[in-house]
């Protein structure tokens, strides 16, 4: 028994023509897709060169700082008074302690 493509192909030749055209024509879309690609690449910049990278400043090394940072309070309106705005607030949500010391867990308190 001859197969479905076989079959098709001994009737209708113009079918097998037309199947031959499209992958042509997808085989010639992806050449032109990997030359478009690879034109396009030419045009970009290439990486930095050793003399571009980033250097460390005189002093050395910058590290990292600990902070021991305590919240700021939230300013009250008076009873009656003007309601808070914005600018009634402060800038950050929290200012650096004046105790740098760090907390410690101890069984028998919680702070120490």
């Amino acid at each position: 028994m001859k197969s479905l493509a076989l079959q098709v192909a001994a009737t209708n030749p113009a079918g097998v023509i037309a199947v031959l055209v499209c992958g042509l024509l997808i085989a010639g879309a992806l050449v032109w897709s990997v030359r478009f690609g690879l034109k396009t690449r030419r045009r970009e910049p290439g990486p930095p060169g050793r003399h571009e990278q980033p250097t460390l400043p005189e002093s050395g090394p910058v590290h990292e700082t600990r902070q021991m940072r305590e919240p700021n309070e939230v300013p009250r309106a008076s009873d009656g008074g003007e309601r808070l705005t914005p600018h009634d607030l402060h800038a950050s949500g929290s200012k650096r302690s004046e105790n740098q010391n760090r907390r410690r867990w101890n069984s028998d308190s919680d702070r120490q």
